[in-house]
């Protein structure tokens, strides 16, 4: 294991060179590292224990091989990375990889290895040897395994699996050395000749295969690293790195009531004949949600069983919503009752409840939260449909919020990222159970979001599919306010374990119409199955009331699933919004502290000529919940989703308020994954 990347920002302690080394589990990663004219950002996660991916953007200067048929000044290249760690490194054997480099690209960095690395005087001194092709097989190759095709791919984004293991072989190695336990010292072998930056480019002469270099960590999360590189280059990386496992900076939010324990001898029933007192003890419970950063919506209390319906706006955990709503029921609630039951809700209607024993958790608060967890009854919220719909707490209720907001574009063929800076006026009215209208205004100040790029110069598809997201850049033209979104939306519990919506309006800046959802979700299940209908028009660019000429019916079918150990799929098939037919497979890496680090993959009727640069619609997402970053709970994340380019095919409707995440996230194998914060 290595807290060290190379400098193409993959797992292991070397220069160039890869090593079998890989990064703790689930270590998320960025390597910036330049030399020779190359800069690469690169962004890895380490998947599971023993495989690894990286997605590479990297700018060459100078770069005088044809891509697509022209030379750029400044070339900017994406490509992916795969490797596996076949064997760990014990006593006597080494450690063993397998790796693609550029597997789905261009084929500019294309490359495969099989490395192996032992260490030696307790781990400080590590030997790595390996076998390369590709570019690793460029310099010095003893043998061949075939003929190995070598042109760049004008459009990427497709596997490059009939150059995997082909063409000349070659041997590289290196050692490194732990000097300290911040400063560690390397020496390699490289078997990477370069050919298209010295050879054909001139962007820098490689003089020795040898490299030798330092890396400093500052802490675990960042370290700098400098070489000298194939005898004429200097080189520096610098790595940031975290992982969605941790804590993080810790909370600073307010510390739990304690439970309070029953007194023997209060075992009597007869406030429950007494309306006044009913309704005291039902404000009492209220008001000290309130305080806890719980909204009661409704509450029933009868002898021995209490039912509170609340509403979730502070706890991204929400085993930590039903924990506190406890500890608040045994401080309010008289001796006799015994059974809580807690109902959350989602956009006024009831999703699911957690049926709790009153003497479990008296006798359990100081036990690990397992134990309440194999005691607790999860069932349908719909039990409770009759009493959320009696109360009309907390309605009409209007919310809204105004700031600053920043908007990234990426991957610009010509420029690598693009931002705007503006202001967002939010605002959403709740007037009864399941209805809600809500809108988003907003204007930009500065940026140049709207110089993207969306098409790389002389290039075109020759049967294009129609233009619906490609043009996006003029959306974002001009500082006049716009509106981003405008909409009257209807949630409801159809039946038994389903779930509807419908929203309809201005659904996102690009297109309005209306959208419809229904959701099978069991509160015990880990799969899920749902169906989505959405008939929309393109809206016109200055975001104001006006549509054009383009409407379209498009809609998908989902299968969800829980594989468990954190893994989640996701698979959609239907018809996106250029009227192409195809499918979305999507799987995610989830953590209990409501971090993801997922990727997605769509594929349909629009051919990879068709569909130009890139082949196919893909990227990587993340989400960061708020409270991880700042201490302080709350229910709010940021999505940050890697794509390498906007296209047309395979493109999808953005609306807000889709059930199935917020729904699961109240369910029993999702709650059971967080289940630890019920105590916090």
């Amino acid at each position: 294991m290595t807290t060290s990347t190379n400098t193409y920002g993959t797992p292991g302690g070397l220069i160039d060179m890869p090593t079998a080394e890989v990064a703790p589990d689930a270590e998320l990663s960025t390597t910036i590292a330049h030399f020779g004219g190359t800069t690469r950002t690169t962004l890895t996660f380490q998947i599971t224990p023993r495989l690894s991916g990286s997605f590479r953007y990297s700018a060459l200067k100078g770069l005088q091989v044809p891509v697509r048929g022209q030379i750029y000044p400044t070339y900017y290249d994406r490509s992916f990375d795969l490797s596996y760690q076949v064997l760990r490194e014990g006593q006597y054997n080494p450690a063993v990889k397998v790796g693609l480099r550029d597997m789905i690209g261009t084929g500019l960095y294309g490359a495969e290895y099989i490395t192996a690395t032992k260490g030696f005087m307790d781990g400080r001194l590590r030997v790595t040897g390996g076998l390369g092709w590709g570019r690793l097989g460029s310099f010095n190759s003893f043998s061949s395994t075939g003929t190995r095709p070598t042109a760049l791919l004008g459009t990427g984004g497709v596997p490059t699996y009939d150059r995997w293991f082909r063409g000349p072989v070659a041997a590289f190695g290196g050692i490194s050395y732990q000097a300290t336990d911040k400063l560690k010292f390397m020496v390699e072998y490289s078997s990477d000749a370069y050919p298209d930056e010295t050879v054909t480019s001139n962007m820098f002469q490689r003089k020795s295969p040898w490299n030798v270099g330092l890396t400093y960590d500052f802490n675990r999360s960042t370290s700098l690293s400098a070489y000298y590189m194939y005898g004429s280059e200097l080189g520096v990386a610098l790595k940031f790195a975290l992982n969605p496992r941790s804590s993080g900076p810790g909370s600073v939010e307010q510390a739990p009531l304690p439970v309070a324990v029953r007194r023997a001898s209060a075992a009597d029933l007869g406030w429950a004949s007494d309306p006044a007192k009913q309704q005291t003890a039902a404000n009492g419970l209220s008001t000290l949600l309130a305080s806890q950063g719980v909204e009661a919506e409704a509450v029933r209390l009868t002898g021995s069983t209490a039912q509170v319906v609340v509403r979730n706006e502070t706890y991204g955990n929400t085993p930590q919503l039903v924990g506190r709503t406890a500890r608040a029921m045994t401080r309010t609630l008289p001796a006799s009752v015994e059974t809580f039951v807690v109902t959350q809700t989602y956009k006024g209607v009831p999703v699911s409840s957690v049926r709790l024993k009153r003497s479990d958790i008296e006798a359990l608060e100081n036990s690990d939260a397992n134990a309440i967890l194999a005691r607790a009854e999860f069932t349908d919220g719909l039990e409770n449909r009759a009493l959320y719909q009696d109360s009309q707490a907390g309605y009409p209720r209007f919310d809204w919020s105004f700031g600053p907001y920043a908007k990234l574009g990426v991957f610009d063929p010509v420029n690598p990222a693009r931002l705007d800076i503006g202001l967002k006026l939010d605002a959403s009215y709740n007037f009864a159970p399941g209805w809600v209208a809500e809108g988003s205004v907003s204007s930009r100040l500065v940026g140049n979001l709207s110089n993207i790029n969306t098409l790389p110069p002389n290039f075109a598809s020759p049967n294009p599919p129609p233009v619906v997201r490609s043009d996006f850049k003029q959306y974002n033209q001009g500082h006049r306010p716009g509106i981003d979104y405008l909409t009257l939306a209807k949630y409801g519990r159809p039946g038994s374990n389903l779930y509807s919506r419908v929203t309809m309006g201005y659904l996102e800046p690009m297109y309005a119409g209306v959208s419809g959802e229904l959701l099978w979700k069991p509160v015990d299940s880990r799969l899920a199955l749902g169906v989505e209908a959405n008939y929309v028009a393109k809206r016109d660019y200055d975001r104001l009331f006006g549509v054009q000429n383009y409407d379209v019916l498009t809609g998908h079918v989902s299968a969800y699933y829980d594989f468990g150990n954190g893994f989640h799929g996701q698979l959609d098939v239907g018809r996106y919004l250029a009227g192409d037919y195809g499918a979305t497979v999507s799987l995610d890496r989830e953590f209990a502290n409501g971090w993801r680090v997922g990727a997605y993959a769509t594929k349909t009727n629009v051919s990879a000529q068709n569909f130009g640069e890139g082949s196919f619609d893909k990227g990587i997402r993340i989400t960061v919940p708020l409270d991880w970053a700042t201490g302080q709970s709350s229910t709010r994340k940021q999505n940050i989703e890697v794509q390498s380019l906007t296209r047309d095919g395979g493109a999808r409707l953005n609306v807000n308020g889709r059930l199935y995440d917020r729904i699961r996230e109240t369910h029993q194998p999702d709650m059971a994954k967080s289940w630890g914060k019920f105590w916090r």
